[in-house]
């Protein structure tokens, strides 16, 4: 998969993550998780495409980590809304394993830019 594509990728998670969010309650609990996940879930996206944008492998790897973060935040509230029934289960049978999946896109791009900085 090539940065484009992973950038529109990431694009789609947020939407998804601002479609899911509009389907919780509007009580103190959705507004609590709709706040944390709509800053997490789209910080993905925007953080990924300024990685893209580094300046240098360390930045690269610095802006990395920070979607590496993100994507862990993201699932984790995805998982508390899963657990708790909580929104629109179909959204969400979509948004909790590409929650994962980047997560482990982004972990692993973070370890080989780490291992090509050593080696270089």
């Amino acid at each position: 998969m090539n940065r484009r594509d992973l950038e529109k990728r990431t694009k789609q998670f947020a939407i998804k993550i601002i479609q899911f969010v509009a389907t919780l309650p509007r009580n103190r609990i959705g507004d609590v998780i709709t706040y944390q996940l709509v800053k997490a879930g789209t910080a993905v996206g925007a953080n990924y495409r300024e990685a893209g944008r580094a300046e240098s492998r360390n930045d690269f790897i610095h802006k990395v980590a920070i979607v590496e973060k993100e994507s862990s935040e993201s699932e984790f509230w995805l998982e508390i809304c899963a657990e708790a029934s909580l929104g629109n289960q179909e959204l969400l049978s979509w948004l909790l394993p590409e929650a994962g999946e980047l997560l482990r896109i982004f972990t692993k791009s973070g370890k080989t830019a780490k291992l090509h900085r050593a080696s270089a």
